[in-house]
């Protein structure tokens, strides 16, 4: 593919957007939860491990610590149990109740609603925080990037960057402020179902017509 404009990257962007809004209508986040505390915590636990192993976690998890409180009250060891299917469990134990606790009493237990506030918790990055800001309260600071999205950024020619923070900023130029909660939707469901890390299914892809790297032996993971 010729060397694209921005404006010309702008307009598959657009279009790529279109096929995806059509092909996943109804992409969404799949970590479960009930209100923002629930998605903090869901999306502290799945650094390095898939929604579906935290689903099943968090499914007695929040049914036995319902506020920021109950955290709070935790032993530190009780929490590791109770979180300890989760990859780096301790840690995230450790990071989930710092959190919670920095945050517990001058709020009252109330989920930040800002990147700032959010992103000063332990265990708390961008990802995390454009999660929470999104998905919660529908205001976003800019795209998520996961290990999907910035894997299809790059192979669809939105970005050579592979620091995420990096990728981010490329895609929240070309992406309309109203679309970055749902477009890294739309990317995270053609990741795990169509443009898989290894072998992605570039025969039967969607967006092939739209893709510089159709039929590519798929890059290493960064």
């Amino acid at each position: 593919m010729a060397r694209e404009t921005t404006a010309t990257r702008t307009a598959r962007l657009h279009a790529v957007r279109d096929v995806l809004r059509r092909t996943y209508p109804d992409a969404h986040c799949e970590l479960v939860h009930a209100n923002p505390l629930e998605l903090l915590v869901a999306t502290i636990l799945s650094a390095q491990c898939t929604d579906r192993q935290v689903n099943v976690v968090t499914a007695g998890l929040f049914r036995k610590y319902r506020t920021a409180a109950d955290y709070a009250a935790a032993a530190p060891e009780q929490l590791e149990q109770d979180v300890r299917r989760i990859g780096l469990f301790r840690g995230k134990a450790r990071n989930l109740r710092a959190a919670v606790l920095r945050d517990e009493a001058p709020r009252g237990g109330a989920v930040p609603r800002t990147l700032a506030e959010l992103t000063a918790l332990p265990g708390v990055g961008r990802k995390t925080a454009n999660v929470v800001l999104g998905n919660a309260f529908g205001a976003p600071a800019g795209v998520v990037v996961d290990t999907h999205v910035a894997r299809l950024a790059r192979r669809l020619g939105f970005t050579r960057e592979t620091d995420p923070v990096k990728i981010e900023a490329a895609l929240n130029r070309l992406v309309p402020a109203e679309l970055w909660t749902m477009f890294p939707h739309w990317l995270i469901f053609h990741g795990r179902r169509r443009c898989f890390a290894r072998r992605p299914d570039c025969a039967g892809c969607e967006l092939r017509a739209l893709c510089p790297s159709a039929g590519r032996p798929a890059a290493p993971e960064s």
